[in-house]
């Protein structure tokens, strides 16, 4: 009998996965065993790139999601509401879940996992981080003997787009997003891109892998790119690097705390010869650092339709293999207790602790405008020793109008003796703002 799907929503991911089930060419043995039995949507009346059976296609989401005759619910709808409903409720019915919803499972994850497990039921995600990229099931299997300390990614291929551009062609912000939207690359509303909004939600899934611990969203360290400029850009190049979006999850030693993470987003200066600094456009990478497997990086396109349905179909695949498997081992052994296959389910229930901000230990990238007088850079760095701050370099690099133009690349300090120093620095006569601040990787 065929594994038959429900499948809530028709867009541009869903268009893409119901073509990759319904394609001829190539077709994988298990797709043979798949029938696309309901498929809701807003409107009937709306044209589409796909065909179905009279009767497969309706406006009744919870129909479907309660249907005992649907085996998995394919959320990809998007959203928080109704998705985090209707795929509680396919769970609560007894139905495995495939989801690219990173909002909905970095939010409400915990709830979602919870009654997954209570129910044995699956609920997938691999299309929920970095669209094509195979990088969900490679943390929950292949590198799963391994102990991971850190993950850093590009996960968000509108800011990379908008970065690029800015660094090559010398652009503003500004006129890029713009760009960006005109484009296609960015939405009418880009907050959750340009902000970091929508990597924090992916590094929050990709550090619970890593890490075994669910993570807080609110716990989550995020910036995003607005305050980039294309003079840090400039300077960046000079001083041998590029400047990124980067997700982070890293483990962090605390005394008398065996597993601490910093999870965090923000832009963040690059070695030019680091392995993430040659990744543009709207291309995602995902670098996982680890023992014994050293440096691993995922790669690919992030977004799209094509890539984000195959990750769905791929999801589906391992569902109807392990429920395949199910069947044949529940019919030789004559029971009826359902099998959950452990590299595939969540095993996870605590949460990470997630060390404070002041506690991060990283290098630090800061523009001064000052008056230009003599003594200046001393008193700077007096107040960065003050406050046990090392300096990796600090040059008057020019002039905006008739203020100096000072750079500041520190050595690895603590954040937090980091702000002290420039809360006694922003004190000095001499300094009229701190236009720029960045994290140095």
């Amino acid at each position: 009998m065929a594994v038959r799907l429900g499948i809530l929503g028709l867009g541009t991911v869903g268009t893409g996965a119901v073509q990759l089930l319904q394609d001829t060419v190539g077709r994988h043995p298990l797709l043979d065993e798949i029938e696309i039995y309901r498929v809701g949507v807003r409107s009937l009346d709306k044209p589409r790139a796909v065909q179905f059976a009279s009767g497969v296609v309706t406006t009744d989401l919870d129909a479907i999601v309660t249907d005992p005759e649907i085996d998995i619910v394919v959320e990809v709808i998007g959203g928080l509401e109704p998705a985090r409903s209707l795929m509680l409720k396919a769970i609560q019915a007894g139905k495995h879940v495939v989801t690219a919803n990173k909002a909905a499972i970095a939010r409400f994850g915990d709830e979602i996992f919870t009654n997954a497990n209570l129910a044995r039921v699956y609920v997938m995600l691999e299309a929920a981080v970095g669209g094509g990229i195979p990088v969900i099931q490679p943390l929950k299997q292949s590198l799963s003997v391994n102990r991971i300390h850190t993950v850093t990614g590009i996960v968000n291929g509108t800011t990379n787009y908008i970065l690029t551009r800015m660094t090559q062609e010398g652009s503003s912000f500004n006129d890029v997003l713009a760009d960006a939207q005109r484009l296609g690359y960015a939405e009418a509303d880009p907050t959750a891109d340009v902000d970091g909004l929508d990597a924090a939600d992916k590094i929050a899934i990709l550090a619970s892998l890593a890490f075994g611990g669910r993570i807080k969203l609110e716990d989550i360290y995020c910036e995003g790119i607005r305050s980039v400029s294309k003079t840090d850009i400039a300077y960046a190049e000079k001083l041998g690097f590029v400047i990124k979006l980067l997700a982070i999850a890293v483990q962090t030693p605390r005394r008398g705390v065996s597993t601490t993470l910093s999870v965090r987003v923000h832009p963040t200066l690059v070695p030019q010869t680091h392995p993430l600094a040659s990744i543009n456009n709207v291309n995602n990478a995902i670098l996982v650092e680890g023992e014994p497997i050293g440096q691993v990086m995922f790669f690919g396109p992030g977004a799209g339709a094509g890539a984000t349905a195959s990750a769905v179909v791929s999801d589906i695949l391992n569902i109807v293999a392990a429920l395949k498997t199910e069947k044949l081992s529940t019919q030789e052994h004559q029971s009826k207790i359902s099998l959950i296959n452990p590299l595939l389910a969540c095993r996870h229930q605590d949460y990470c602790q997630i060390v404070p901000n002041s506690e991060l230990v990283t290098k630090f990238y800061t523009r001064f405008l000052t008056k230009d007088q003599p003594g200046v850079i001393g008193k700077l760095g007096t107040c960065f020793g003050n406050h046990r701050v090392s300096l990796e370099s600090i040059v008057q690099t020019g002039f905006q109008a008739e203020l100096a133009e000072i750079v500041v690349v520190t050595h690895d300090v603590k954040e937090g003796d980091f702000r002290q120093a420039l809360r006694e620095i922003e004190t000095l006569a001499a300094v009229d703002s701190i236009p720029s601040l960045l994290r140095v990787l």
